[in-house]
This record gives structure tokens, C-alpha cells and sequence, in this order.
């Protein structure tokens, strides 16, 4: 049985890098997950190394699109919103799902794609150490495209495909070196250059309207520990029904004293929540009281709260 590992990751980049030694491909807004494929059972992994198998079906004929004896993929878990553009929100309403028994009710109408763009091991021969280039060809050979399963496609010039992420409001590409091994962890052989800015936060807080949460008060922890107030955000992705079952979820942690290691706005129509649960946050920048302009929730996350610090959410 192939064991599930921790992926690459691209590292956050201000500049598009120049030069033929680089090839550019779209971020695409979604999932990371894994496909491991032993030749008996195919298996899925997310980055964290959770099992997301019985969440897609879709992808488990792996003959369908696979003509590997073994293999390793890596891709983006996608879900098209309404705008037709990929929605992190979308692809939570299958990714986020805990009763397994409801998949086969949502996936008929929460449809995703899996954008493949790298090959870890193929035929049962580890392919780490060969350039991307030719691990790219390698999904060419061996991949075949179908309704749920596509090839993330190489570009020369990254600036050109910025510019039309710009232009259709798309989180933005990555940079590869064409040379690059495939390593565990962040590496500056592949570079993340984004059009909007996002972070995971945790949530501390709500406020309510007519019985039903309207607002998360959000916020990162600091280097010792200590929860700070980000701002609070009630606008973005969410359904009316899914803010009822935000409002279930979150009274049934209430707690008396407030997390956050300083007073914050709205504090007299807080409630206060312990840290369990994560939130994906669009923003438009900070302010110099380190506080989100414009928050829009794009949706819950598997994040650890622990992780949601102020480190990582300067970098995204």
C-alpha cells in the first residue's frame, strides 16, 4: 500500500520570475488532493494527509483516465461556482462533508474536477528526481482527460496569464522551474504570485440576527500563543442554510469570556466560541491597526486553529 505524503507547495512571490527556465500554470481555487493508486486500490489524500476517498467517486475507475499500472498524482480539487470560475466554496460542500452518506446526493449537484498537475510515481518507480518537463510528459502519456479529470495546462510567459486572472478575477498562478524536483514542503522552485489576498482564521466570536448568526468575529494567533481580533466579516460565499447550520455549530460551543487577547469592536453584541472551527477569508488589505479591510468568508476549513497565525496570514 502507498503511504500518503506531505506535497510540495509553492512558496509566495511579489514578482512573476522571467526566463526560459520557467513555465507558468493557473492557480486553480480548490482542494489539494492526492491520488494514490497502488494497482489494486486507489486511494485520496488532502494535504494534511486526510483521507478524501469516499468523498469523490468519481475519481476512483481509475482505468477510466489512467493507463498506469501504479502511480502518484497530484492536483487541485475544483468545484465551478455559478460564474463558472472555480469556488473554494463550492468544493467545501462535497470536501467538508462528514456524513459520507450524503456524497451520492450532493455530488449530483456539486460536480468537480480534478486538475492534475504532477506526477509523483508511476509503474512503481519513484519519479521525484526527474525535471518537471519530463514528469509532464508523463501525465501527456498516461493521463486521459474525461468530465471529471483534466491536465493543468503549461504556459511560456507568466505575465500574460496573470493578466487575464486579473481580468476574470482568479486567485492567480504558479511558477515553476522546468527542472525542478518534486520535495516535501515549500521550495522556492515553485512560485505563487495571487491576485487577492486570502487567509485561514479562526473564529472566536458571532453575532446574531433574528436567532441566526450574520457576522463572525474572526482573528490569528500571535509567536506566544495569545488570539487576536482580525476584524469581523458577514458577507461572502455562505446560503441562507448554511448559516443556519454556521448558527448550530457555534452556539453549541459557546463559552462565557471572550478569547481574544485584547477588547474587541462589537463586543456588547458578542458571543463568544471556542477555537474549533476555521474559516477561509477573502480581504482587501490590512489596516496599520493590523485589522482586515473588506472580509468576505469563502468557507470553512480543516485548518487546525493552531496553525491560524499571524505568519501565515501575512504571506498569503
Amino acid at each position: 500500500m502507498l503511504e500518503p505524503i506531505k506535497p510540495m507547495e509553492p512558496i509566495i512571490a511579489k514578482a512573476i520570475p522571467h526566463g526560459e527556465e520557467w513555465l507558468a500554470q493557473i492557480k486553480w481555487d480548490g482542494v489539494r488532493i492526492l491520488t494514490y493508486y497502488d494497482g489494486g486500490n486507489v486511494r485520496l489524500f488532502n494535504r494534511k494527509k486526510n483521507e478524501r476517498t469516499a468523498h469523490y467517486p468519481e475519481l476512483l475507475d481509475i482505468n477510466r483516465y489512467c493507463l498506469a499500472d501504479s502511480i502518484i498524482l497530484d492536483g487541485e480539487m475544483i468545484a465551478l461556482g455559478e460564474d463558472g470560475k472555480p469556488s473554494f466554496h463550492e468544493v467545501m460542500r462535497r470536501d467538508g462533508l462528514r456524513n459520507l452518506e450524503k456524497v451520492k446526493f450532493v455530488k449530483q449537484t456539486v460536480s468537480i474536477c480534478y486538475m492534475i498537475f504532477d506526477c509523483l510515481y508511476l509503474n512503481g518507480e519513484w519519479i521525484t528526481q526527474r525535471p518537471l518537463e519530463e514528469r509532464n510528459q508523463l501525465l501527456i502519456d498516461y493521463i486521459k482527460p474525461n468530465e471529471h479529470i483534466q491536465r493543468v495546462t503549461s504556459y511560456e510567459n507568466g505575465e500574460p496569464l496573470f493578466s487575464v486572472m486579473e481580468k476574470e478575477n482568479m486567485e492567480g498562478i504558479v511558477m515553476k522551474r522546468k527542472q525542478s524536483f518534486y520535495h516535501i514542503g515549500e521550495k522556492q522552485e515553485w512560485l505563487k504570485i495571487k491576485n487577492y489576498k486570502d487567509l485561514i482564521a479562526v473564529i472566536g466570536g458571532f453575532t446574531l440576527n433574528q436567532g441566526i448568526v450574520n457576522a463572525l468575529l474572526i482573528g490569528l494567533y500571535d509567536d506566544d500563543g495569545n488570539l487576536h481580533y482580525i476584524g469581523h466579516a458577514g458577507t461572502g460565499k455562505l446560503t441562507q442554510s448554511e448559516w443556519r447550520e454556521l448558527t448550530q455549530k457555534l452556539k453549541a460551543i459557546e463559552m462565557a469570556e471572550s478569547p481574544f487577547h485584547h477588547r474587541v469592536e462589537r463586543e456588547k453584541e458578542a458571543h463568544w466560541v471556542k477555537q474549533k472551527y476555521t474559516v477561509k477569508i477573502t480581504y482587501a488589505e490590512w489596516s496599520l491597526g493590523r485589522a482586515l479591510r473588506q472580509p468576505s468568508i469563502q468557507g470553512l476549513t480543516e485548518t487546525p486553529p493552531r496553525e491560524c497565525v499571524f505568519e501565515q496570514g501575512m504571506q498569503r
